[in-house]
């Protein structure tokens, strides 16, 4: 509502001196065109498909990285620094088994626990098994693992667990407690990324197509999206192995990193294609193309730095969790801001020509494309601007402005050869 209601009303209101003290003036795109950018983008214009196949092999690089991610990162690890919680339950896995700092619990019904408890302890993942207490109908059991909490044995044996409760008939028997819960999380993620990112894909095309009306553009942004998402993880998967020295990644960084990166990619995409694509249709594809990042650039790196200079702020908390993702946010918002939204997707644009904008009618070769309604007025004769601004700058003659009271640009070459002779 900011944007559609009071936004406009002050730049109405206040005109260009909003801007101040850098107020744009008319013919700021001359100025764009002889920028950092425009020579970027005749840099690019001169091979582009050797600028995009190197960028593509660069990411491609970093995105195998995102298979060394590891994902299983324990709740006694989600600390940057030593706390004394974590200290606490190092001293008792030292002197007891592994599992007594996180017990799982077990419950079922009266009729069948004893047979649960003796499944319990057949189980070679359990170190001990004993009857909490009952209530009405039901009864529980206190569960302590050999293996650590949230490691993939401790997992392992929750599974097991489950599978050998839930056989016994009429048990009706529910296994818990925060590794159970941490596994049905770890669950989650995996079957949230399988659904929503697909589901995500899906809408984001379809709206880049009613965007840009075209078919082949929007899939072509769509994978540049997914592949600097990709080389964003793996880069960040590297980080936090090699140079921070973190023991994991938490599950649901892939997707949460993944719905950030897309979101704001895909408003970078729309940032500069639509205006490529408005450049297109009144230049031609390729100039169109150049002129649409000389003067989108700027904005799209601006917008870029500011947002991974945000969520930097996130790495200086205590929580890996949210350290990890302001790293992948802020690396992964910069490297689509410089290198996919600035290079890839201009050279591949380049590359492709006027197809790129199939089935619009700028995928038409020049000749065959409607030409626009010419709204120049007819040519009257040949004008004299003067000196000034244009055809309202008076014609030098008799001091004031005009030659005998009128400008002979108002004249018709009849007039203007019987004056001279």
């Amino acid at each position: 509502m900011t944007m559609m209601t009071l936004l406009p009303a002050a730049l109405v209101v206040c005109g260009r001196r909003l801007f101040w003290p850098f107020i744009p003036r008319y013919g700021a795109d001359a100025v764009a065109e002889s920028g950092f950018w425009s020579r970027t983008g005749a840099t690019i214009a001169r091979r582009p498909r050797t600028v995009w196949i190197a960028a593509t092999l660069v990411l491609t690089g970093l995105a195998f990285a995102a298979l060394h991610l590891n994902t299983g990162l324990r709740q006694d690890q989600g600390f940057t620094g030593s706390v004394d919680s974590v200290v606490g339950q190092e001293l008792a896995e030292r002197s007891f088994p592994a599992g007594a700092t996180s017990p799982t619990y077990v419950i079922t019904n009266t009729a069948a626990a004893d047979e649960v408890l003796a499944t319990i302890g057949k189980n070679p993942g359990v170190a001990t098994a004993v009857e909490n207490g009952r209530s009405t109908g039901k009864a529980q059991f206190l569960v302590v693992l050999s293996p650590p909490p949230d490691t993939r044995a401790s997992f392992e044996t929750i599974n097991q667990l489950r599978t050998a409760v839930h056989a016994i008939p009429g048990a009706d028997a529910l296994v818990g407690g925060n590794t159970a819960v941490n596994l049905d999380v770890r669950n989650a993620s995996v079957r949230d990324r399988k659904v929503v990112i697909p589901v995500v894909l899906l809408i984001v095309v379809v709206i880049l197509g009613l965007l840009l009306r075209a078919v082949v553009t929007p899939l072509i942004l769509i994978a540049t999206v997914v592949l600097s998402f990709l080389a964003a993880l793996g880069a960040s998967a590297l980080a936090y192995d090699r140079l921070f020295g973190f023991a994991g990644a938490d599950p649901s960084l892939p997707l949460l990193g993944f719905i950030f990166l897309v979101a704001l990619g895909i408003d970078y995409n729309i940032f500069l294609m639509t205006r490529v694509r408005e450049e297109s249709a009144r230049i031609g594809p390729g100039p169109g193309v150049r002129h649409g990042l000389a003067v989108t650039g700027g904005v799209i790196t601006s917008a870029g730095v500011v947002l991974a200079a945000t969520f930097s702020v996130l790495f200086i908390l205590p929580l890996v969790q949210l350290a990890e993702m302001g790293f992948l946010v802020a690396f992964g918002v910069l490297l689509d801001t410089l290198v996919v939204r600035s290079v890839l997707v201009p050279a591949l644009a380049l590359d492709i020509g006027p197809k790129i904008w199939w089935p619009s009618r700028l995928a038409k070769p020049p000749a065959d494309r409607p030409k626009p309604a010419d709204t120049k007025p007819a040519d009257t004769g040949p004008a004299d601007t003067g000196p000034g601004n244009g055809t309202d700058d008076p014609v030098p003659g008799n001091g004031n402005g005009s030659t005998n009271g009128t400008s002979r640009r108002s004249e018709t070459p009849a007039q203007r050869s019987g004056a001279t002779g």
